[in-house]
């Protein structure tokens, strides 16, 4: 019989497993061949202690020596597992999820969106508890030029996957055209984007991309508001607060490291 206790405390763990993943993590973290003078830096372990994990995770499978060059990396048990992990995931799923909690953490209009056959589409629409004049709504798609969510996946989508919308759009808005390069070359640079009723009049928006574990963008996290009421400068609160859920979306979809 099983019984059910309520604990009170920190559940008990295994020192020595924690302290192998260490090690593994950074295996995971480096994508690559890595010396054992590296990894031990990385963990921040004495090369030994490194070096003993190592044997371990090897024995397991989830780490390889190449015997060439007798560096490290990943083992083929680390990339069963990390496949499994994967096939559980759902962006649409997950995304959802983080823009509940964006929507209840800023109290402002929140949004997903990922890419759809003719662009950006909203998959989730959060509101706040203060109207906005937009009639946005999951099943919306967004305009490349003029949206704080199009400009992203501009941003950060091959070209050749955007140009055929974008010619359409330009052919719409030819002031836009000249300036548009180097606007997705700040995004990039800020890893954020914001719209201030350029789409909508009396509405803006700041938005921060989502990346898979490919190092592609895979969705957008977007808040909106009225303008003059949300807060759409750069470092300011609301900034933040999608770039950090953002980036905790981007981590459970399994990305790390740089994007493309």
């Amino acid at each position: 019989m099983i019984v059910s206790t309520k604990k009170t405390r920190r559940q008990t763990g295994v020192n020595s497993l924690e302290t192998g993943l260490v090690v593994a993590r950074v295996l995971a973290e480096a994508g690559m061949l890595e010396t054992l003078k590296s990894i031990s830096a990385r963990a921040g372990m004495h090369p030994a202690k490194t070096h003993r994990y190592l044997v371990s995770l090897i024995r397991a499978g989830f780490a390889e020596q190449d015997p060439g060059n007798g560096r490290y990396r990943l083992g083929p048990l680390a990339l069963h597992l990390g496949l499994g992990a994967l096939r559980g995931l759902d962006v649409t799923r997950l995304g959802s999820e983080a823009v509940v909690q964006l929507r209840a953490e800023t109290d402002e209009t929140a949004l997903l969106a990922v890419w759809g056959s003719r662009g950006p589409v909203i998959v989730r629409w959060e509101e706040s508890s203060r109207p906005i004049a937009t009639n946005a709504h999951a099943g919306w798609i967004m305009p490349l030029v003029t949206s704080a969510t199009g400009r992203l996946f501009a941003a950060y989508l091959p070209a050749a996957v955007t140009k055929p919308l974008l010619s359409e759009e330009f052919a719409r808005l030819p002031q836009a055209r000249a300036g548009f390069p180097a606007l997705l070359k700040q995004i990039r640079a800020r890893g954020l984007s914001r719209a201030d009723g350029e789409l909508v009049r009396r509405v803006a928006g700041v938005a921060a991309p989502v990346f898979g574990i490919d190092k592609e963008i895979v969705a957008v996290l977007a808040l909106v508001g009225n303008q003059g009421s949300i807060d759409i400068t750069w470092n300011g609160p609301m900034a933040k607060a999608v770039r950090q859920a953002a980036d905790a979306l981007s981590t459970r979809l399994g990305f790390m490291g740089e994007k493309e």
